[in-house]
């Protein structure tokens, strides 16, 4: 099987998602309406609460919403073959991530930008809204570290990755100023410095880490954590137009750039998925993913068909900055197609590595030497990019090695995959930090809200002691697991939390839908909830069963601590989920049998 005939077909399943089915869910069960004035021009306060501009928050929204998971996830689902997770990240994108986005971010956008915990408390009561916001907390700090740690690994010891990340946050700051203050409304000029500036930070990345000041540049695993720490402080304290929405949007055009060149390169190059479409390890036993390919390919692919993630951000920056009503569909729904396409070219950059490289690059040697398949390029690979892949794992590294060998078989491309390796690794790490600052921003909002129960100031979030104070708890927080986690421990971690939150998401969107007196489309929310509640739910029993638990007591002390943690928190977190839905069960039975004609009328379009 080649790439383009598996890449056409799934281009046109997007395309027509969006044009048709995203059609039909603003049209006639959101009723998108741009004579609603938006919580950015209600509520606005020149620091959270800003009107943005439709493409600048595209790029925003989707450079904070694209992580680690529509890069690693099917890259590491790749174990079971190359159908399972092209089915589900096609199918999922259309039918289950996008529309818990859409809806999410037009619910917290018409309630006045408000987070997933305090909506739950309006829809569903104070039970369903202290569990909602303890669940969420949980989640957040969980799924930041697993993104985080993705980071760490890709530029540890990389001085050039480092340089290039780094430069982006003074550039950001001077094109946040350039549109916000000196150039006011200028977007495409501070676009053009901005994008120059990108080129150049990429370009001399390489020549900078080969000379003196490359020992600047390189730091070590557990300083990268120190930085990546103050770096995620400080965006999140900082008003959004300054920094975040600025640097998120000029990452977006590396992102969105670098993948439509990958599309371009499949087409051309038209590799090979040497991977077959169904491995022997879908019963289980792979050297990966130790469980079945049901449940556990829906929680490792994760971001790249369903995020829960997407949740804390279509509730949270994305619904301060929406201008109007009608921009919510393309950011809402058409963000997570891209993310999808994303996990769709990351798993055919993996699957065109035969199984034997593929294998051995992401498990560890003596793991890979049981497993009885022999390489086939590795070496010529490892001379090729100039470092050793061997035993790398996480699913980084086999990934940037696949979009190398893509780039370098394009014309005029041959010879230079070390460059092009490099580069991927960078832009991973690109994609990665843009989602965690993001994210810290949005548990910041989350803290402030639970602490200003007992002290009302903390509730504002322009007071500076609160934003500090609960930002340094969250950043210390996801910090912690990071310095102390590996990859093996935080992506089942991350994958089972980042699931059970978009379940959670879609449980809040079901009751908005009911609420509104609309049961009768409920099942464009109900559907994907459904599904995703019976796989992650036993997702996780079974991990705890067969993984976690069994690190708790097994004979490794060392792996006690870990074990435990892992168990106590997964089981948390599962029950969180149960009690938000037996809550909402009850109030769907209450709701339904009372008259919604009220509720319908208070969620008409304005005239």
């Amino acid at each position: 099987m080649h790439a383009l005939y598996v890449l056409l077909p799934a281009l046109c399943i997007l395309v027509i998602g969006y044009r048709y089915y995203s059609g039909f869910i603003a049209a006639r069960l959101l009723v998108l309406d741009d004579t609603r004035v938006t919580p950015a021009h209600t509520k606005y306060d020149g620091h959270n609460y800003y009107p943005t501009s439709r493409w600048v928050l595209f790029g925003h929204h989707f450079a904070a919403i694209s992580g680690a998971g529509p890069l690693v996830g099917p890259v590491l689902a790749a174990q079971f073959g190359y159908a399972p997770g092209l089915l589900w990240l096609v199918s999922g994108v259309v039918l289950a991530g996008a529309v818990h986005d859409l809806v999410i971010l037009w619910a917290s956008t018409r309630r006045g930008g408000r987070s997933l915990p305090e909506i739950a408390h309006e829809e569903m009561g104070t039970v369903a809204g202290i569990t909602t916001g303890i669940a969420v907390l949980f989640i957040i700090v969980i799924a930041l570290a697993g993104l985080g740690l993705v980071v760490v690994n890709a530029l540890s010891e990389s001085a050039w990755g480092t340089f290039t990340i780094g430069s982006t946050i003074p550039l950001a700051l001077f094109m946040g100023f350039y549109m916000y203050r000196f150039r006011k409304g200028r977007i495409a000029e501070a676009t053009v410095i901005g994008v120059i500036g990108l080129v150049c930070a990429v370009a001399f990345g390489k020549p900078l880490a080969a000379s003196v000041l490359g020992g600047v540049f390189t730091l070590t695993h557990r300083q990268l954590v120190v930085a990546m720490a103050v770096y995620g402080f400080a965006a999140s304290v900082m008003p959004v137009w300054m920094l975040l929405a600025p640097r998120d949007y000029l990452s977006s055009f590396m992102k969105i750039g670098t993948i439509a060149l990958l599309v371009t390169g499949v087409m051309i190059v038209n590799p090979q998925l040497h991977m077959p479409a169904m491995t022997k390890f879908v019963s289980g036993g792979g050297p990966i993913i130790p469980g079945p390919l049901f449940p556990f390919v829906f929680i490792t692919i994760a971001c790249g068909a369903i995020s829960g993630f997407h949740g804390l951000i279509g509730s949270g920056t994305t619904p301060k900055m929406i201008d109007k009503e009608s921009d919510i569909r393309p950011i809402g729904y058409g963000a997570m197609l891209m993310e999808g396409l994303v996990g769709i070219v990351a798993l055919l950059a993996a699957t065109s590595l035969y199984p034997g490289d593929y294998f051995a690059i992401n498990v560890s040697p003596h793991v890979f030497a049981t497993l009885g398949i022999p390489t086939v390029h590795l070496q010529a690979l490892e001379q090729a990019v100039g470092e050793t892949v061997t035993g790398r794992t996480g699913g980084a590294v086999s990934l940037a090695v696949g979009m190398a060998q893509v780039f370098s078989g394009l014309p005029g491309m041959r010879g230079l995959m070390d460059y092009w390796y490099h580069f991927a690794i960078m832009f991973e790490a690109l994609f990665i930090l843009t989602t965690v600052d993001a994210g810290t921003r949005v548990a910041r909002f989350l803290v402030q809200e639970f602490f200003g129960r007992f002290y009302k100031p903390f509730a504002r979030k322009d007071w500076l002691p609160g934003s500090a104070i609960s930002t340094g708890v969250v950043v210390l927080a996801w910090s912690y697991f990071i310095w102390t986690g590996s990859i093996g421990t935080l992506w089942p971690m991350f994958g089972i939390s980042n699931q059970l939150l978009a379940v959670i998401a879609l449980l809040i969107g079901t009751t908005i839908i009911i609420n509104m007196g609309r049961a009768r489309l409920a099942w464009i929310t109900l559907l994907p909830l459904s599904f995703l509640s019976v796989t992650t739910l036993t997702a996780g029993y079974m991990s705890v069963r067969d993984n976690f638990w069994p690190m708790a007591v097994g004979p490794n002390p060392a792996l006690h601590a870990q074990g435990y943690v892992d168990s106590a928190l997964t089981v948390i977190m599962m029950g969180c989920v149960v009690v938000i839905i037996v809550t909402a069960l009850r109030r769907w039975v209450a709701r339904l049998g009372s008259d919604p004609g009220e509720a319908a009328e208070a969620e008409a379009p304005a005239s």
